[in-house]
């Protein structure tokens, strides 16, 4: 909206005139307990319906027209709806007393289909009355009963009629309520054939106990026999297996004894685990809340606009304010700037533009005439010919993530990893996209809104991506923000918070980045989805995303700063096409955490209220975060742009967190928890380096084909000490000593009983030949 001066004195005249104070109007708050009145009234109306169905209540002209209403509608299917009634209530009354209720709209729709065809069902096999007649009753199935046998019984008759409408209403029923028929049908026809009696084999057994015991020394084979496996969930198919051949010890006889059979006891066979096959269903938008976006009334804007005029006008800067976008933290005035006359080298008064630097030299005295706390100016506004001068507003709006992602800007996206941000200084929503950034850096002060951030960027990518399509690693070492999505289907393993498990939490990745990439190139794949599209048409098996978040980058830095950085650095590096992608934040943005070979690497940085400048152009590389307001207040570095956006971050609270993970948590609620891929024992895994080849030990850590190294060397000399090491490995003492405290950690060998003494060795030995491990 433009404001020009003229509007501006109209109105500011019509505020000098006095007014009378307006009175409070006395109004009743039914908003609050609006969906407790109306579980109630629908309860209520359920009782009495049923009520005057069953006669109890005749006589009354209100409680017989009622009645008659829903008798004349659905004939004996008003029962039914009353019911229904009462249980819509139920649940309304349920939700206004906070309980989360998810409405599958899929089986509604489906079960009052079936509801119909059952109506028009019974109508049509009601053989002793005629379709008219019944109606005229208020019986069979009403109205609508009426109506659809009348017009099908003209054409296939009256018996086929509700045969079919039957079949119909079986149908609707099955599609609402996912009955799976063929698993039944395969368990009962199962159960059939292990009922059944055995075939007669009375002639085999009489022959196999006449024939006499060969003094034969020897093994003979029991012939295999086929068994059945019973499912252990409802819905995998039985299965088949054969049991392997039974050995018999044929009898040996000897001068002094004989020896009876021995049957060696057959191996136990484990059913096949078999892959669940889930319809894609996402949680419905209803279980985030919706917040609504508090407006500025225009006489404030008008008044502030004034003031930025004049403020500019009394240090001879000629400028106006062309046009204001109001945004749930600041209102962005965007001022034009005029021309002022200044003297040439002639002497003569010329016009000259005013410079936008000198605009923003003025930012703490238009602070200090428009009584805010900070001011940021934005000179200028990319793309437009006017500078930006943003002014907090008086409260600030909640951003809710539920109107982000149901945004137009959200779903234009249309990528499986978009996340929502917030809302601009214009109230637009913004969104970004995950896999094209490839890796988001996250910076602010305690309190200022990174952990909030990073839960909105979780649930948009659960809201949109099933456990198949993603998974997420998550580390946490303060203990308290990301704890509450343990049990998530999207989770793999646990929210990590021990300092030991992260580092190999880190390494697991590097490796699977590399084994990803090993799969690419045997299918002359660039990327995760042209190999998951290759995947799709082979019938393999695809490659989940996988999303890693770090809740504070500066407690790993501080614990193991040289191999953190490095592992971060490498993964950043190369797994954008492998489908890893990080998301990492840290309240302390200073060059020992955010060094400089990591912030090469994370293009998309966001920087919420920071400290001082410094902080500012460490996240940012420019000026601008400490201004910022706090409280979700932040600056968005796109990869494609040239300047940072400010954002009102989305707000998440933990309702709705805990309703989603709930969600997901009872869909998957069938399958056990898996282990964590790097929950591999370190011995096993040293053992597999130490085996490796020279070219896949170079993938690994330095000092883990170390450890591997000395391990096997301890194992074999049945002594420790960083003396040894040092002779056999040629290393130098620090080293050596760091390979021992890390043995006695993993306990390899024992603790250090005297000063200049080799350590006991708690392991087995290794001979000559014997493979490592």
């Amino acid at each position: 909206m433009i404001v020009t001066k003229s509007s501006r004195s109209t109105k500011s005249s019509k505020t000098t005139k006095s007014s009378e104070p307006k009175r409070r109007q006395l109004r009743f708050a039914f908003g609050a307990r609006q969906r407790e009145l109306l579980g109630l009234m629908l309860i209520t109306l359920s009782v009495l319906s049923m009520l005057a169905l069953l006669g109890i209540t005749s006589g009354s002209s209100l409680s017989d027209w009622w009645s008659g209403a829903l008798r004349w509608i659905f004939g004996w299917g008003a029962y039914v709806v009353a019911i229904v009634i009462g249980i819509m209530g139920l649940g309304i009354f349920r939700i206004a007393l906070g309980a989360r209720l998810q409405i599958l709209w899929r089986a509604t729709i489906g079960l009052e289909i079936a509801f119909i065809f059952i109506l028009a069902s019974v109508h049509a096999l009601s053989l002793d009355v005629d379709l008219w007649k019944l109606f005229q009753d208020r019986a069979g199935g009403g109205v609508i009963g009426w109506a659809l046998s009348s017009v099908a019984a003209g054409i296939i008759g009256r018996i086929a009629t509700g045969i079919v409408f039957a079949l119909l209403a079986l149908i609707a029923a099955s599609v609402a309520l996912k009955i799976p028929w063929s698993l039944w049908l395969s368990k009962l026809s199962a159960r059939l054939q292990t009922a059944s009696p055995p075939p007669d084999r009375s002639s085999n057994a009489s022959s196999d106990v006449a024939a006499p015991i060969r003094p034969v020394l020897g093994e003979d084979v029991v012939p295999a026999k086929a068994v059945t496996i019973k499912p252990t969930r409802i819905d995998q198919a039985p299965i088949t297996a054969t049991q392997l051949p039974l050995k018999v010890m044929k009898p040996v006889v000897g001068p002094a004894k004989t020896i009876e059979p021995k049957i060696e006891p057959p191996l136990k066979i484990e059913p096949a685990k078999l892959k669940i096959v889930r319809e894609r269903i996402m949680p419905a938008l209803d279980l985030l809340e919706q917040h609504t976006v508090s407006t500025i009334e225009q006489q404030e804007i008008d008044r502030k606009s004034q003031v930025i005029e004049q403020t500019l006008k009394q240090f001879g800067l000629e400028a106006e304010v062309v046009n204001t976008a109001q945004g749930p933290a600041v209102t962005q005035f965007q001022v034009a700037p005029g021309y002022i006359d200044r003297p040439g080298p002639d002497g003569l008064a010329r016009k000259q533009k005013v410079r936008v630097g000198q605009i923003s030299s003025l930012a703490n005295d238009l602070a200090l005439a428009l009584a805010a706390h900070s001011l940021r100016i934005e000179a200028p506004v990319p793309g437009k010919s006017y500078v930006g001068i943003e002014v907090p507003n008086d409260k600030i709006a909640m951003v809710g993530l539920r109107g982000v992602l149901e945004s137009e800007d959200f779903k234009k996206i249309g990528e499986p990893l978009a996340f929502a941000l917030g809302r601009d200084v214009s109230g637009v929503a913004i969104a970004a996209d995950l896999a094209s950034m490839p890796h988001v850096l996250i910076a602010g002060t305690t309190g200022s809104g990174k952990s909030v951030c990073i839960n909105a960027i979780i649930m948009s990518l659960i809201m949109n991506n099933t456990p198949e399509e993603l998974r997420m690693v998550m580390i946490d070492p303060k203990m308290v923000e990301l704890i509450r999505f343990n049990g998530l289907p999207h989770l793999y393993g646990k929210v990590e918070s021990d300092m030991d498990r992260i580092v190999n939490v880190l390494r697991w990745l590097a490796r699977e980045m590399d084994s990803r990439y090993k799969k690419f190139a045997e299918v002359s794949a660039r990327h995760v989805n042209d190999y998951n599209a290759t995947m799709t048409e082979q019938g393999g098996e695809r490659l989940p995303y996988i999303a890693v978040l770090v809740d504070e980058l500066s407690d790993l830095m501080m614990s193991a700063p040289v191999e953190i950085e490095k592992t971060i650095s490498r993964i950043a590096q190369m797994a954008r096409a492998t489908g890893i992608h990080l998301v990492i934040a840290t309240q302390r943005p200073s060059t020992d955490v955010v060094t400089g070979l990591i912030k090469a690497n994370f293009p998309a940085r966001i920087s919420f209220a920071v400290a001082s400048n410094v902080d500012s152009r460490v996240i940012l590389d420019s000026v601008g975060a400490e201004t910022l307001l706090g409280k979700g207040d932040m600056l968005f570095l796109s990869p494609t742009a040239n300047a940072p956006l400010r954002v009102q971050g989305c707000y998440v609270g933990e309702r709705e967190v805990d309703g989603v993970v709930k969600f997901w948590r009872d869909r998957y609620a069938d399958e056990k928890p898996e282990p964590a891929p790097w929950e591999m024992s370190n011995v096993s895994r040293l053992a597999e380096i130490a085996s490796a080849s020279p070219g896949a030990a170079k993938m690994e850590n330095d000092d883990e084909v170390l450890l591997a190294k000395a391990i096997e060397l301890v194992k074999r000399q049945r002594s420790a000490s960083a003396s040894m090491l040092q002779r056999k490995m040629r290393l130098g003492y620090p080293k050596a000593a760091y390979l021992i405290d890390r043995m006695e950690e993993m306990g390899i060998i024992g603790p250090a009983v005297e000063a200049g003494r080799s350590r006991n060795v708690l392991v087995n030995p290794i001979e000559d030949g014997e493979d490592w491990g």
